[in-house]
């Protein structure tokens, strides 16, 4: 009898703990998701000012080394150049997220996208929701255990605001921060922040992408093999990705030492490749050529061209983000080699941006979520192969230098280290 009063008191207590816990993240995570959701929707909205007045005005591609030293400028006046991998290591290490760095990143990536540098905006987008739910959790005095939930929370609400897959939002911040394990003590806040940024976003007019897979064939032997054998170039190509925008920030530091001298030679260099190519494909995003990759398919050269044009830039010193230009390299090439060994066009570049996604984030998990939530899920077994080949092909290359891969990917190996 003293046993059982002794397990139900136990059961009350862990029970009214744990509400009082639910309800504290429910209230953090909606609030993150409204303030991220606001400072994200003001930042689609001038991102898509700065694409709509170069898609009209081309020429603005001139002045893209006067947008470059600005860049450093404002780096250089704030005394810090501050990334993705700042916000990683304030989980890993206990560093603090400084204020500056969402109104940095904000107006660094605006400049990069108005004067055409090649460049993604979800990578922005982490470190605007970073930064803003970390000085949103000082101001509510968040227990400081508590720090780094709070800092998935609004990597979570700034990604699904912009890019628009909740659910794949969700999970990417508990995901992307240790390989191989889950902080599910975060997913509460999380999944509320996710939900509620995507909905006030979209509430105030922020589109979603939208990619239509058009002929999904039956999932047989044969394809089955072939999407297999598709799927080990992906994983290749995202270590490519990831191996050229490091090697060109070790080359641009090595022989141009200085930053404006490094930047303003590497915006030379790319309006010298632009005007060579004559054409604007390869300038902010590219999300129009992705989705054209899905109806018509693409130029041989362009994933490669999009991996030299994205590591110039970035390595520079540009801002922006890693991911859409990963999507942009694996659809491209997907809907280019898909139908030479018979997969339909579409199948192929969605499997293609799921797959060099994968290998370049080491997320598989939201990267099936990606392609549920992007493409439905009929082509579900395609995009497995895509996602786990590619996620052992890849090695243990990745974007984010300071992401912790904990267990290996050939063994069930604690190996706790960095990506190449």
């Amino acid at each position: 009898m003293h046993e059982l009063i002794r397990r139900l008191k136990h059961m009350t207590y862990t029970s009214i703990f744990g509400l009082r816990v639910l309800f504290k993240w429910i209230l953090f995570g909606t609030l993150t998701g409204i303030v991220v959701g606001a400072a994200a929707t003001a930042f689609f909205y001038c991102l898509r000012f700065a694409t709509d007045f170069r898609t009209a005005h081309p020429i603005i591609i001139l002045g893209l080394p006067i947008g470059g030293v600005l860049i450093v400028a404002l780096y250089k006046f704030m005394k810090n150049d501050l990334g993705t991998n700042v916000v990683l290591a304030s989980i890993h290490k206990d560093e603090k997220i400084p204020g500056r760095m969402a109104p940095m990143i904000f107006t660094a990536t605006f400049l990069t996208h108005f004067f055409g540098a090649s460049a993604g905006r979800e990578g922005a987008a982490l470190q605007l929701g970073g930064s803003i739910s970390a000085q949103l959790g000082k101001l509510l005095r968040v227990n400081p255990d508590d720090r780094h939930i709070v800092i998935m929370c609004g990597m979570s609400a700034g990604f699904s605001a912009i890019f628009g897959t909740p659910l794949a939002s969700a999970i990417f911040s508990m995901e992307v921060i240790s390989i191989g394990i889950m902080h599910y003590s975060a997913l509460v806040p999380c999944v509320f922040a996710s939900l509620i940024a995507s909905i006030f976003s979209r509430s105030l007019g922020v589109v979603s992408e939208s990619f239509y897979v058009s002929i999904i064939p039956d999932f047989n032997v044969e394809h089955f093999i072939k999407m297999i054998f598709l799927s080990i170039f992906f994983g290749v190509l995202s270590a490519a990705f990831c191996l050229m925008l490091e090697g060109f920030k070790k080359l641009l530091g090595k022989y141009l030492k200085n930053p404006y001298l490094r930047i303003i030679t590497a915006s030379a260099i790319i309006i010298l490749l632009t005007l060579i190519f004559r054409t604007t494909d390869y300038m902010g995003a590219g999300i129009e050529i992705i989705e054209r990759a899905f109806e018509e398919g693409a130029r041989p050269e362009a994933f490669l061209l999009k991996m030299i044009f994205t590591s110039l830039a970035l390595a520079a010193g540009f801002k922006g983000g890693e991911i859409v230009p990963a999507f942009f390299i694996g659809a491209t090439f997907g809907s280019v080699a898909g139908p030479i060994i018979g997969l339909p066009v579409a199948l192929s570049a969605a499997c293609g941006m799921l797959g060099v996604f994968c290998g370049a984030t080491n997320c598989p998990i939201t990267s099936l979520l990606i392609g549920f939530e992007l493409f439905g899920f009929q082509g579900m077994p395609y995009y497995l192969v895509a996602v786990s080949v590619s996620y052992m092909m890849s090695g243990y290359h990745g974007l984010y230098k300071e992401q912790r891969i904990i267990y290996s990917k050939y063994q069930t190996k604690f190996i706790n280290r960095n990506p190449k």
